[in-house]
């Protein structure tokens, strides 16, 4: 089988005739945590973003308590599996909830950027944040994470996910004030499908 890899080069009209095949490599955000998966921001993307680019399969790996030193443990064996001409990458919050060290969580990110970019595969990367709980000074580290990693490479940024969502409505956010719900879920969904739309634009 023959795998068209999305370089950013072809206009809207050209990719929606591309086999498009894109990888979610997430945590409990990303896995419909506490809700039937067809209800998932995941599963909800893979119907939008389908009606825009309808040669479009989407794999969702996310597993609920990942970290980026799992993330990147698991992703090799996934390429190979589902050679995606995609990656999102939405992990790093398990890291900071444990209060893993910044740098080992940088430096993870940055070895699944590679690994992707090695086989010529686009990367979003979607940057996520703590609870207010954690601090400002906390928060803003750790959003250096993503910062840092989206500057040092040639990739694509979600930059702000939960905004509008967290600290926006209760009835947005489950109990543990960490997971959306399921009302939250196409908010999260639209903005994904509108970042990946821009990319396959291009």
């Amino acid at each position: 089988m023959v795998l068209f890899i999305l370089l950013g080069v072809h206009n809207a009209g050209d990719a929606k005739h591309e086999k498009i095949k894109i990888l979610i490599l997430g945590d409990s955000l990303s896995a419909a945590h506490n809700m039937p998966v067809d209800q998932g921001w995941a599963q909800l993307f893979s119907s939008n973003i389908g009606a825009s680019f309808p040669h479009t399969s989407v794999i969702n790996a996310s597993i609920s308590g990942e970290t980026t030193f799992g993330g990147l443990q698991r992703l090799p064996a996934l390429l190979t599996q589902h050679q995606p001409s995609h990656l999102i990458i939405e992990l790093g919050g398990n890291d900071g909830l444990r209060g893993l060290g910044f740098e080992q969580s940088t430096d993870n990110l940055r070895q699944m950027v590679r690994l992707a970019q090695q086989q010529k595969i686009t990367v979003l990367l979607i940057g996520v944040r703590m609870p207010p709980n954690f601090g400002a000074t906390y928060n803003a580290r750790f959003q250096q994470i993503f910062d840092r990693v989206t500057a040092e490479f040639d990739i694509h940024y979600l930059a702000r996910f939960l905004e509008g969502v967290a600290a926006s409505d209760p009835a947005l956010m489950q109990a543990d004030g960490i997971h959306p719900t399921a009302m939250a879920q196409p908010i999260l969904a639209g903005k994904v499908t509108s970042a990946m739309i821009a990319i396959l634009s291009h």
